[in-house]
């Protein structure tokens, strides 16, 4: 059986490539005995591998998921942190290589019925206060797994629905690339009729959810070198997207 693997962030730099074909023996035909795969491909992947969250075909998987022939398998460490437009409920999900301009992306979800917009904006921090000292940021540079991300994001959109169904309009747009201190990496605004029917609360769930399941990574250079910056959640099944 050969299947197609991605990998990124940390992994993509110690293998040295992002996507591979994999031929696994025939008694292979789990997530785990792909994880074993790699690591025999890659021995110094070892640790990074039985860490990773896995994917198959866009959705998360767990240890004893089945694999076909020809599936496409991603991992990637835990999460750092395409526009659909309808009249009364419009929505905006992107992942953007160029500075996002917010006026542009609030009148995008705002609708005649709409009387406020909540909006939450990321900056590139250039000093971060941590035990021992501060840390000066040169630069971020993010990464996605571009397909899963915009569907993760859609799962997102339909999480605050469910929770607040007067929200109207959603945009969750996040930056890729090289972004230097000062620039806007994410931006998640929501709209409704009035401020008390949701809208802040839903950008911020918005943008912690994000953080959660929606695969970005970002990778921090300063002086001193360059990290990936991973997250510490770990998808469970229920993360999964739930039709309906």
């Amino acid at each position: 059986m050969e299947i197609h693997v991605l990998l990124f962030a940390t992994l993509k730099d110690i293998a040295g490539q992002s996507r591979l074909t994999l031929s696994l023996p025939e008694n292979a035909h789990t997530v785990d005995d792909v994880r074993q795969a790699l690591i025999e491909r890659f021995p110094a992947l070892e640790a990074n591998v039985k860490s990773a969250i896995a994917a198959v075909n866009e959705e998360f998987a767990f240890a004893g998921d089945v694999i076909q022939d020809g599936d496409e398998v991603a991992f990637f460490p835990p999460v750092s942190g395409g526009s659909k437009e309808v009249k009364s409920s419009p929505e905006i999900f992107r992942l953007a290589d160029e500075p996002i301009n917010t006026d542009d992306l609030i009148a995008a979800i705002t609708t005649p019925a709409t009387g406020a917009v909540c909006v939450f904006s990321g900056i590139v921090r250039g000093k971060t206060s941590k035990t021992g000292g501060i840390i000066h940021t040169s630069r971020l540079e993010y990464e996605a797994y571009q397909s899963m991300a915009i569907a993760k994001m859609k799962q997102v959109a339909e999480e605050i629905r469910k929770q607040w169904p007067l929200v109207q309009g959603i945009a969750i747009v996040q930056r890729i690339g090289v972004l230097e201190v000062g620039q806007n990496t994410i931006l998640i605004a929501c709209s409704s009729g009035h401020r008390d029917q949701g809208c802040f609360e839903a950008a911020r769930y918005g943008i912690d959810r994000l953080k959660e399941i929606v695969p970005v990574w970002k990778k921090e250079i300063s002086v001193d070198g360059a990290t990936w910056v991973e997250g510490g959640y770990t998808p469970s099944p229920t993360d999964r997207h739930q039709a309906g």
